[in-house]
């Protein structure tokens, strides 16, 4: 598969999986990240899910990927976010 080929047919419903400290700085981040890549993103596409010890957030927002560059550009500016521990 070469760089431009992806297993996704554009646009497509997307779950993108976020994780870091289980505070407001990083969702605020994070919400704020994924809205400049891929526009408004309502309540009921975000789903919030604390570690056990409640350290740790891992937040899903599902949206509709338009492009792999979306999605790369997505996941580079999450990356280089220093409120965001993993981006599996």
């Amino acid at each position: 598969m070469s760089e431009e080929e992806t297993a996704f047919e554009f646009p497509c419903t997307f779950p993108f999986k976020v994780m870091g400290n289980h505070d407001e700085a990083f969702e605020a981040e994070v919400l704020a990240l994924v809205r400049e890549h891929v526009g408004a993103t309502g309540e009921e596409a975000i789903e919030r899910r604390a570690s056990r010890n409640g350290r740790y957030l891992s937040l899903t927002v599902t949206f509709t990927a338009t492009s792999k560059a979306q999605l790369d550009a997505l996941y580079r500016a999450l990356h280089a976010s220093d409120q965001v521990l993993m981006t599996p």
